[in-house]
């Protein structure tokens, strides 16, 4: 899989750990293993900008997702294609890890396989739509850090 990761933070992560999670992810989900995603890392100013112009919101978030070729999990057969585009914040991320009581690399992880979701058509507006997406989230997160 190729995986574009831009940091344009001052944030010092393990950048190919967050691209091999993602891959992992995607493949997991049945993505073909040659299609093409990229993850951008963003400060809470430029996620502010693109909350606002995307979804209308006001302040930082700490993922977004913007799907290229809505590919739908197991379509590895259907060959490549463009996953889309997850932007992540860490500094936003990192207020977040401090409450839930993890590092700022476990709560990347966790946005990073959120967003996956998303780019495949996962949702938690609904109750049984966060159940299925938060399941098959945490599914893929005990089994990459099993193998890590």
């Amino acid at each position: 899989m190729f995986i574009e990761l831009t940091n344009l933070t001052d944030s010092n992560l393990d950048t190919n750990r967050l691209k091999a999670l993602a891959e992992f992810s995607s493949i997991r989900m049945g993505i073909h293993p040659e299609s093409e995603l990229s993850i951008s890392l963003v400060d809470e100013q430029e996620m502010s900008a693109l909350h606002m112009r995307w979804l209308n919101e006001a302040g930082p978030t700490d993922v977004l997702s913007f799907p290229m070729d809505e590919l739908k999990p197991n379509s590895s057969a259907d060959g490549p294609g463009l996953l889309g585009d997850i932007v992540l914040c860490p500094d936003y991320a990192n207020k977040q890890a401090k409450g839930a009581g993890h590092s700022l690399e476990e709560e990347l992880e966790v946005l990073t396989v959120h967003g996956v979701l998303h780019l495949l058509g996962f949702d938690h507006r609904e109750n049984e739509e966060k159940i299925a997406m938060f399941s098959r989230q945490e599914e893929i997160l005990r089994e990459w850090r099993s193998r890590s």
